[in-house]
């Protein structure tokens, strides 16, 4: 997805002169063109987040629109302070190309295992997030939103693959995609997590349980009115009792609860606590309860969800 996104950046660029690129030191044979292309335009700070997201406020504040690169914990958690204070209060154009959510660097250990980075930018006011669940939905989503007045968050997988099926390529903030159908539960993700989603829906449909697959591509601002019309067409099929959640997907959930004062039933949620294991992504997710095997245990066990 990361090559994808980039050769769009690169378009992109082409056409306006106010995109610039920088990068933490990463992104080699990513940003190649980039770098080619608009040399006077693209500056490797080195391993210094902190000082990348200061000089790109300085950029934004100078009518620029800068484009930072790095690994998802990197780029969120060590310059948290600066995103703070510069691009989000200031309310200026920076965008941050956050690089393998979750834990697609599994085998580089705990300190690349990107859990909290969207938790944190969900605190800072003005900042959009946006993470794509696949190629065409990440090229939809930079064409649609690098020239919006505020801060960007782009949580990018590191992987390249196949689009998903049933997944438009257009992205819109305000909607959510179902890309499988199913009246007895529904299976709300977001991310590139969404293959293992649909494998999960099959599994269920083997043992009689028709599960729909929804994809949540914007979690700031959360798109509560789809959210809120398709869970309401769900309350009036007779056995529409559950929701799943993977990932990241919860807190658009529990945004759409507070923002209608409801009490969400039979909520069950699936996703890594902490980060203390390293291994292959494979390994991590179905040991921390995010494979499709999971899904299908405990839906298994809970037997349509009972409360």
């Amino acid at each position: 997805m990361r090559k994808a996104f980039a050769q769009v950046l690169v378009d992109l660029a082409h056409a306006d002169s106010r995109i610039v690129l920088l990068t933490a030191d990463l992104g080699f044979g990513v940003l190649d063109d980039f770098a080619k292309t608009h040399p006077q335009r693209f500056f490797n700070v080195g391993v210094a987040e902190a000082n990348m997201v200061g000089l790109a406020t300085g950029l934004a504040e100078a009518g620029y629109i800068p484009f930072l690169y790095s690994i998802a914990t990197f780029a969120s958690l060590r310059p948290f302070e600066q995103w703070r204070n510069g691009p989000s209060l200031h309310h200026l154009p920076v965008r941050l190309i956050a690089i393998g959510g979750g834990f697609e660097y599994g085998p580089n250990g705990v300190t690349h295992a990107a859990l909290e980075d969207i938790g944190a930018m969900r605190l800072l006011p003005n900042v959009q997030i946006i993470v794509p669940a696949d190629e065409s939905q990440a090229r939809s989503a930079l064409r649609a939103t690098y020239g919006v007045p505020h801060p960007v968050y782009y949580r990018i997988s590191k992987n390249e693959s196949s689009d998903i099926p049933g997944l438009g390529a257009n992205y819109d903030a305000e909607t959510i995609d179902v890309i499988h159908r199913g009246e007895d539960a529904l299976i709300i993700v977001a991310g590139p997590i969404a293959r293992e989603a649909l494998k999960a829906a099959e599994i269920l449909a083997e043992r009689g349980v028709r599960a729909a697959v929804a994809v949540i591509s914007s979690l700031q601002p959360a798109p509560l009115e789809a959210l809120g019309h398709y869970l309401t067409a769900l309350e009036h099929q007779p056995n529409a009792t559950a929701q799943f959640n993977l990932g990241l997907a919860h807190m658009a959930l529990g945004d759409f609860a507070a923002a209608r004062q409801v009490y969400a039933q039979g909520i069950e949620r699936f996703g890594a606590e902490e980060a203390q294991k390293v291994g292959a992504v494979s390994d991590l997710r179905a040991l921390l309860a995010q494979s499709s095997s999971a899904v299908e245990i405990r839906q298994l066990l809970n037997e349509f969800w009972p409360q």
